[in-house]
């Protein structure tokens, strides 16, 4: 299955002004992929853009592909700016709503799309059959040049400017200025199912989603089936995907379906704007669109509900279960820190306070200007200069770690609140099984974040507010139907214990999907060894040289 994707600039038109903007084969959002399970994607990547970039396959577990992953420095250099790449990867064992991404800068603001997988030919869905399936894209729109926004913040190590719009499939809709004619509208027939792919393509907010006077039923989240989960609200982190069944069973009519950010730190700055598409039945007049009731931006119950009330479907297609002997127990405490001035220019903000992120207090730096990527340098068994293999399994200091004062308090140790620079990487056994307490910490500011595995799906086993306390918490566990998912949204405040098999050689990382928070550090990566039969092949002739 080959597809060609163009990346170039072009201009486009929104919020009442010209934009020049980053595309793939001149739309936004881009080309959808569609395959079924078992196909190999091939996907040849063309980057006529001014800047280097790559291409991320969100969710695809690349088994025995862990070239065509994307992360740049992480599992291949950039595509230059004029140059190509190809993309394979094998889609056996999996099922569901995906996407891909730019996985370089901000750049994936508009170089994204959807990824569909179906089931093969002969088989079906574990829900009962569709009319229609429509994907949904929350994305997130800049006034600017988005490369010139991350290296703003970048040099002076303060978050960047705030969006200016929140778009479905790429349109901004009627709440914005110049927009009127810019909203995403759906047309559907009485008394149909329809199956709502819905992707959180946006780079820095949680969203909540609801359709106005109709119920929607969740069938899976990240590629993976649920148990049928009714629900009025969804809620959804960045690189998150849910499926819901809509059911058309309201008087004909028009009913908007809207996002709006769920806020879990209401004291960091967001784009608290909202945005709506517009449903309408056949038949409808035009009349006004009914408007759902959302929730508070705040309501962190109604959001903590909908992530921990969703199980996973138990021995249906493609169910993985829990492996119960954990041979690796990683504790990672992860938020905001402070840093000191990294400026290249030597130019430096003053007394406002610069900012960092980190895992286990070691704020993740890429090796840029290695010649090499994470997994060459893996691949020839030769890491001297790009990553150390000394990432800790816990942090240095156990203190608490959730308490709302501890960044003003005079006994925080420094240590806690600058985290130094650094690459370092968790060696794995091939085939053990991992289990990693991801505990959320109120230094700056608790928020709620979502963590992306790359390589791999996890169990999600528990999840909870505070902080972690295995006597309280391991009878929580849910051994029998977890969610499994690719990216976990840790409560805010709180923490999530998740469990992987590490069947994937290679080097993946496992990072926060607020685009804010990747370029300060909030990541480590996984170094998996080889198995005795199982390992990572050569590399493509075409792979891009740093």
């Amino acid at each position: 299955m080959g597809h060609w994707f163009m990346v170039e600039n072009i201009t486009v038109q929104r919020l009442c002004r010209q934009q020049v903007i980053t595309a793939v084969n001149g739309t936004l959002p881009g080309p959808t992929i569609n395959a079924r399970e078992g196909d190999t994607v091939v996907v040849h990547v063309f980057n006529k853009s001014p800047y280097n970039l790559t291409i991320h396959w969100h969710g695809i577990f690349q088994f025995l592909t862990p070239w065509s992953d994307g992360p740049e420095f992480a599992t291949q250099c950039p595509i230059a700016s004029g140059s190509s790449y190809t993309y394979r990867f094998n889609l056996t064992g999996q099922e569901g709503t995906l996407w891909w991404h730019a996985h370089s800068s901000f750049l994936r603001a508009t170089v994204y799309g959807a990824l569909l997988i179906r089931p093969r030919l002969g088989h079906s869905y574990p829900f009962p059959k569709v009319y229609q399936e429509i994907p949904i894209l929350v994305g997130e729109w800049w006034n600017a040049n988005v490369v010139e926004v991350e290296q703003n913040a970048t040099e002076t190590q303060q978050p960047p400017i705030e969006s200016d719009a929140y778009t479905i499939n790429g349109l901004p809709s009627d709440l914005y200025n110049c927009s009127q004619d810019g909203t995403y509208q759906v047309k559907v027939k009485q008394g149909k199912t329809y199956l709502l792919r819905i992707i959180n393509s946006a780079l820095n907010n949680q969203h909540f989603f609801e359709v106005a006077n109709h119920t929607l039923t969740v069938v899976a989240i990240d590629a993976t089936y649920t148990n049928h989960y009714d629900t009025k609200v969804v809620v959804l982190a960045p690189g998150q995907t849910v499926d819901v069944l809509l059911r058309t069973n309201q008087s004909v009519g028009s009913y908007y379906m809207a996002f709006t950010p769920y806020h879990s730190a209401p004291l960091v700055q967001i784009n608290a704007n909202m945005t709506r598409g517009v449903i309408i039945y056949e038949g409808a007049t035009s009349a006004k669109p009914i408007m759902p009731d959302l929730p508070a931006q705040t309501d962190t119950p109604t959001a903590h509900k909908f992530y921990t009330n969703i199980t996973g479907l138990a021995g249906g297609p493609h169910w993985v279960p829990v492996p119960r002997q954990v041979d690796e127990h990683m504790f990672i405490t992860f938020g905001l820190s402070f840093d000191i001035c990294r400026s290249d220019t030597g130019v430096c903000p003053g007394p406002v306070p610069l900012f960092s992120a980190n895992m286990n207090n070691e704020s993740f730096v890429l090796p840029h200007g290695k010649g090499v990527s994470m997994l060459e340098a893996f691949f020839r068994n030769d890491v001297t200069g790009v990553y150390t293999r000394d990432f800790p399994d816990q942090p240095a200091v156990v203190f608490d770690f959730t308490n709302p004062n501890i960044t003003s308090s005079p006994d925080t140790p420094r240590e806690f609140l600058i985290a130094p620079k650094s690459t370092k990487v968790k060696t794995l056994k091939f085939n053990s099984t991992v289990q990693i307490v991801l505990q959320n910490t109120a230094i700056i500011a608790a928020e709620n974040h979502p963590i992306h595995l790359h390589g791999f799906n996890f169990h999600v086993l528990a999840q909870g507010f505070g902080n972690y306390n295995a006597t309280r918490d391991e009878p929580k566990f849910n051994f029998v139907n977890p969610q499994i998912r690719n990216t976990i949204a840790v409560p805010v405040g709180g923490w999530s214990v998740i469990r992987f098999q590490a069947n994937n050689p290679g080097v993946w990382l496992m990072h926060c999907h607020l685009e804010t928070h990747l370029p300060w550090g909030l990541s480590t990566a996984f170094e998996v060894e080889n198995g005795p039969s199982i390992r990572v092949p050569p590399p493509p002739a075409d792979l891009p040289k740093c």
